[in-house]
């Protein structure tokens, strides 16, 4: 059995090809139970090959990965982990209820626990609409509760919050924070720079190698700059020179 202070996610030496393409090149690093870790980089860097590795449905892994002490795509992690595609992965032919509803008995979810993640991502007024009906921040949100069923200890979340407006933004991100103030360990990528202030650390990727892995004040210290953005910059111009 693992331990109870094991790390929640353990990388070692990740790789990935795909074809003739590395995908993932060398990744090493451990997270904390409780964190908010945010995987930033831009698009093509190897975010969601990362997340895809960690949930174990991405081919061709070598290397070391583990979830709260057992390797990537364990069963034991079916009900532990909770994992949201960049492309909400729901039912359009089915309303918001049967789609939980059918999820919770795929995993075997608890009783109740349908109505408990309509409340934690606030979607009580549109659980008998149809999902092909609802605007993109509402799919999302679906997306986000399916991933919710079980009281999974690790998330992983790639880019919940891209195509959103502000508000909704601020809405996800208040709900990935409550679930961190409940234990929860959250890992959300984005290529969306700003969000970093979000996270308490974060891993910087380009061309499917580690960047960086810092919070965002020992980014900002370390490149003498004033946002994230012109931290990764600085620190790719640094790597290529």
């Amino acid at each position: 059995m693992p331990s109870s202070d094991a790390a929640a996610i353990e990388v070692a030496d990740l790789r990935v090809v795909r074809g003739d393409v590395q995908a993932l090149r060398g990744l090493t690093f451990r997270v904390a139970r409780g964190q908010v870790v945010g995987v930033l980089g831009p698009s093509g860097s190897g975010k969601s090959t990362l997340m895809r590795a960690l949930v174990g449905v991405q081919d061709n892994v070598a290397g070391r990965c583990e979830v709260l002490g057992h390797p990537a795509g364990h069963p034991a992690l079916r009900r532990r982990l909770g994992y949201v595609t960049q492309v909400a992965a729901v039912y359009d032919d089915l309303t918001v209820r049967e789609n939980l509803r059918y999820f919770a008995a795929v995993i075997g979810a608890p009783r109740g626990d349908v109505e408990r993640v309509v409340d934690q991502v606030g979607l009580g007024g549109e659980v008998d609409r149809l999902a092909r009906s609802l605007s993109g921040g509402q799919h999302n949100r679906v997306s986000l509760a399916v991933a919710l069923l079980g009281t999974p200890e690790v998330l992983v979340l790639d880019e919940p919050t891209v195509g959103l407006d502000p508000v909704l933004r601020r809405g996800i991100w208040q709900v990935i924070h409550d679930l961190a103030a409940g234990g929860a360990t959250v890992l959300v990528s984005s290529h969306v720079m700003d969000e970093a202030r979000q996270c308490q650390r974060l891993l910087l990727l380009r061309e499917g190698r580690l960047l960086a892995d810092d919070t965002e004040a020992g980014l900002l210290a370390r490149t003498h700059t004033d946002d994230v953005g012109d931290a990764f910059l600085a620190l790719i111009d640094g790597a290529d020179t």
